[in-house]
């Protein structure tokens, strides 16, 4: 189908952005069903782009390809998809880790398409059920590149609300049926992805350089980590020399998943020398809680979902952030060490670290050797609304008197 836009949007689509709403449409040449591939015309009628069609969305053409008229065909599709795979070969060659991101939606030209790795099994999110009919194509090559065992899809919400053509979510699509959680490396140590029923893909593998950064960090203190999920930071803190764990979460299936990874590396020593303490419930009232009875810990990891799913929560979650902030270093011993991130993409990077720095004045503390941290090699980033991830790792001091200047921040 064929399709004329603005030429603010046609401006935007030349620029690289992936994304064509409806309300940029002025003209289509028929009524396309979910998959189409709808050519992109400016008001010239010369050829701008070929993407996606999805009538149910207000995000209506996910863009494929932009520039001159090419055929989407299966030497397109695969030569993308080698490309994608291609920038991930340090990590796709590390014997210390299968758990990685192989296509990263609209930021390796996939709009609306996740597939991640655990160990020989892949999971494909869809986030759009525009991708149905094209799965014919990109199963085979995944088969054909990567070898996977099996493949799983799994649907976003509102994917599973709408006609997916037999497709449910946790269904394996290839290969052996999973019915049981994959177990898989990062950086060395085992954890489990239950990668039919669990969260996303069943891990969040783009904090993976990050606790490898609180791995480095961990010898000799106590840890607190907050909103802790299946427990990726704190395994990776109690086998860099944690002499005490707690990891605190509202869901006590991510706390059970919590006890099994601890399990798993118990071959380690100083994994093997802590047994996790795991506390349910909602992180702000039971911060409050160990701040009242005076607890204090070394390093304090705050890790908590996106707050900003629209762009009228921003102002909500900056808030959240500000009491994050000011509830964690309540719990930082003097010289110890906040981390601190954000997935909200929403939130731009200067948002969040003014958030962090507010808090850190209403705890009268002064963060310092601030250090923060972006998106893993495997989570690339080709357009400003496609980054979302960021982390604040710093060191924590009182500071008498007046308030603390703003600290510098290194990227």
């Amino acid at each position: 189908m064929a399709v004329r836009v603005t030429p603010d949007a046609e401006r935007q689509i030349r620029g690289g952005h992936p994304w064509l709403f409806d309300s940029s449409i002025t003209s289509s040449s028929h009524h396309g069903d979910p998959g189409d591939l709808a050519v992109v015309f400016d008001r010239r009628r010369a050829f701008v782009a070929i993407g996606l069609f999805d009538p149910t969305s207000p995000l209506r053409v996910r863009i494929l390809h932009q520039g001159r008229p090419t055929p989407i065909d299966t030497a397109w599709w695969r030569s993308r998809l080698t490309t994608a795979l291609s920038l991930r070969t340090p990590l796709v060659e590390s014997a210390g880790t299968t758990g990685l991101r192989l296509v990263n939606g609209e930021n390796d030209g996939f709009p609306g398409l996740v597939v991640d790795r655990y160990d020989n099994v892949l999971v494909l999110a869809l986030y759009t059920t525009a991708w149905i009919p094209h799965l014919a194509t990109v199963i085979p090559l995944l088969v054909e590149l990567v070898g996977p065992r099996s493949i799983v899809v799994r649907l976003s919400r509102l994917v599973r609300a709408q006609e997916c053509h037999g497709l449910t979510d946790g269904m394996t699509i290839h290969g052996d049926v999973v019915a049981e959680p994959i177990r898989f490396l990062e950086n060395g140590l085992r954890f489990e992805a239950d990668v039919v029923r669990g969260q996303k893909t069943g891990h969040f593998l783009d904090q993976r350089d990050n606790r490898a950064i609180v791995r480095s960090l961990a010898a000799g203190v106590t840890v607190l980590d907050v909103f802790s999920c299946t427990g990726g930071f704190s395994v990776h803190a109690a086998a860099g020399g944690a002499t005490a764990v707690r990891a605190v979460d509202v869901s006590p299936h991510a706390l059970a998943a919590v006890a099994k990874n601890f399990e798993l590396n118990s071959d380690l020593p100083a994994v093997a020398a802590l047994q996790p303490d795991t506390v349910q419930g909602d992180a702000f009232e039971v911060m409050a809680t160990l701040a009242d009875r005076g607890d204090r810990y070394g390093m304090v990891i705050i890790d908590p979902p996106s707050f900003a799913k629209r762009q009228s929560d921003v102002a909500d979650a900056l808030r959240a952030y500000r009491r994050l902030t000011g509830a964690a270093l309540e719990l930082v011993s003097p010289g110890g060490v906040l981390v601190q991130a954000s997935c909200s993409s929403r939130v731009t990077t200067d948002q969040f670290f003014d958030a962090v720095h507010a808090g850190s004045i209403d705890a009268r503390v002064e963060l310092y050797d601030v250090e923060t941290t972006g998106h893993a090699l495997d989570h690339p980033i080709s357009f400003p609304e496609g980054a979302y991830l960021d982390a604040v790792i710093a060191r924590v001091r009182p500071v008498p008197g007046p308030a603390p200047q703003r600290v510098r921040r290194s990227r």
